[in-house]
C-alpha cells in the first residue's frame, strides 16, 4: 500500500505508455529467462535439428508449417526458439556488463568526488582514456589477446570477452555521475554534520552520500542495460561475441544478414524485431523514469 501512496507509483499509473514498455519488457525477460519450458524447440542441441527442415518460412507462408511458426534458419533450427535462447545470451551479458560497470563506476566516483586531490585527477584522467577507446575496439583487443593466449572459441570464453569490454567502456559514465552528484553533497550540512560528530569518511560515503546520488545513476543504469544489449548484438554481428552453436541476438542477425537477399529474410528480420523491442522498452522505461525522478518537472 506505501508503494501505491507514493509519487512514483501516481507517475506510473499516468503514463500509458510505460505500463505498455513495461509489459514488453517484462515479457521478453519472462521469455528468455524461462526458455528452456516456453521454447518449442531446443536450438542449440544438434541431435535434434533436420536439416530437412532448412529454410522453412513462417507458417503464414506457403510451405510454412505450424512446427515451426516463425520458420527456420539454415540448419534447421526454430526461429522462435533460437529468439528466446539467443534473447536469454543477449539479456545476460547486458545485465551482468551494467551491474558491473555499476559498481565499479559508482565506487570509483564516490571515491573521487569525496576525497579530490591527486585521486581525483587520477580517476578523472582514467575516464578521459577510456571515453577515447569504443567498446567495438576494447573487444576486438580482448578477443584478439585472449585467443592469442588461450586459443578458446567456447561460448563462456566469448561471454567474458563481451561483458569486460562492455564493462570496461561502461563505468565512465557512472564514476562521472557519481563524482558530480558527490561534490554537491559533500558541501551540504548533513555531511559536516557527520564530521562533526566523528563519522569516519567511509561510512558517509556509504550511508550519507550514497543514497542521495542514487537516483541519476538507476536512471543512467536502466538506459544502459539497452545501451549494453545493443553493443553486444553490435559485437557479436561483426564476430566477436557467442558463437553460431550458441547464439545471441546479434549472431542470428548476422547468420541471417547472408540469407536476406536470396528470400529468407525471416531468419535476420524476427531476431532484429526482437532486438528492437527489447531495447526500446527498456528505453521507454528508463525515460519515465528519468522524469519520475527529476524533482523540477513535478
Amino acid at each position: 500500500m506505501r508503494w501505491r501512496d507514493s509519487d512514483l507509483f501516481h507517475s506510473f499509473s499516468k503514463t500509458p505508455i510505460a505500463w505498455v514498455a513495461l509489459a514488453v519488457a517484462s515479457v521478453c525477460v519472462l521469455g528468455a529467462a524461462f526458455a528452456p519450458w516456453v521454447a518449442p524447440h531446443n536450438p542449440f542441441d544438434a541431435a535434434s535439428l533436420h536439416l530437412s527442415d532448412a529454410l522453412l518460412p513462417p507458417v503464414w507462408l506457403a510451405q510454412g508449417q505450424w512446427t515451426y511458426l516463425l520458420g527456420t534458419d539454415d540448419q534447421g533450427r526454430d526461429i522462435l526458439s533460437a529468439l528466446l535462447y539467443g534473447s536469454r545470451i543477449s539479456l545476460s551479458v547486458g545485465l551482468t556488463s551494467v551491474v558491473l560497470s555499476l559498481y565499479l563506476g559508482v565506487s570509483l566516483g564516490l571515491w573521487s568526488g569525496f576525497a579530490r586531490g591527486w585521486l581525483d585527477n587520477f580517476i578523472m584522467r582514467v575516464c578521459d582514456v577510456m571515453l577515447s577507446f569504443p567498446s567495438i575496439l576494447v573487444a576486438l583487443l580482448i578477443s584478439g589477446v585472449g585467443r592469442a593466449f588461450l586459443g578458446s572459441e567456447h561460448a563462456s570464453f566469448s561471454f567474458v570477452v563481451l561483458v569486460t569490454s562492455i564493462t570496461l567502456t561502461g563505468w565512465v559514465q557512472y564514476a562521472r555521475t557519481v563524482r558530480g552528484a558527490t561534490l554537491v553533497e559533500h558541501k551540504k550540512e548533513y555531511v559536516q554534520a557527520a564530521r562533526v560528530i566523528g563519522v569516519s569518511g567511509p561510512s558517509i560515503m556509504l550511508h550519507h552520500i550514497l543514497p542521495n546520488v542514487m537516483g541519476p545513476v538507476l536512471v543512467l543504469a536502466t538506459l544502459q542495460v539497452a545501451t549494453a544489449i545493443i553493443t553486444e548484438a553490435t559485437l557479436s554481428f561483426l564476430g566477436v561475441g557467442t558463437p553460431p552453436t550458441s547464439p545471441s541476438l546479434g549472431t542470428l542477425i548476422r547468420i541471417g544478414n547472408d540469407f536476406l537477399f536470396s528470400g529468407e529474410w525471416w531468419i535476420t528480420v524476427f531476431p532484429g524485431l526482437m532486438l528492437i523491442l527489447i531495447a526500446l522498452s527498456v528505453n521507454v522505461i528508463g525515460d519515465w523514469l528519468r522524469d519520475a525522478l527529476n524533482p523540477k518537472l513535478h
